[in-house]
């Protein structure tokens, strides 16, 4: 077989996995759906197919979400998952509101530090913050 044969056939062939009948490329339209099977794909480790009761399906990368993206999840999913994990988003709350604190306080620290390893190096640095106090008041 010549290399644009085959190049073609499988042009026709990916094109014809594309449009397979049942293909699901959006999650919006797994909505409702109910997972029927879960086919590991050999190739991927960590990836499958999810095949859904009425006979379409989805493949889906490996779980492997990132931190940020376990964050925005837990927010979106909120209203759904919260009254089913009530003491989970407790906790999680706290822990937010925790990272959070930690976060200005290391903030603050480096501030003030900055200040500190700096005001012999400049000089007018204590002046220009006792008039920069002095605004805000």
């Amino acid at each position: 077989m010549p290399v644009e044969e085959k190049w073609k056939a499988n042009q026709e062939k990916v094109a014809y996995m594309k449009k397979f009948p049942g293909l699901t490329l959006a999650w919006t339209h797994t909505q409702g759906k109910t997972v029927e099977a879960v086919a590991p794909l050999p190739a991927k480790p960590g990836a499958a197919v999810l095949v859904f009761s009425d006979g379409s399906f989805a493949v889906a990368p490996a779980l492997a979400p990132e931190p940020w993206e376990l964050g925005e999840g837990l927010a979106a999913a909120r209203r759904h998952l919260e009254p089913k994990h009530p003491e989970a988003y407790a906790q999680y709350d706290q822990l937010v509101r925790q990272d959070k604190e930690a976060l200005r306080a290391a903030r603050l620290e480096k501030i003030l530090g900055a200040i500190h390893n700096n005001v012999e190096q400049i000089p007018e640095l204590k002046d220009r913050l006792r008039r920069l106090v002095d605004e805000w008041k």
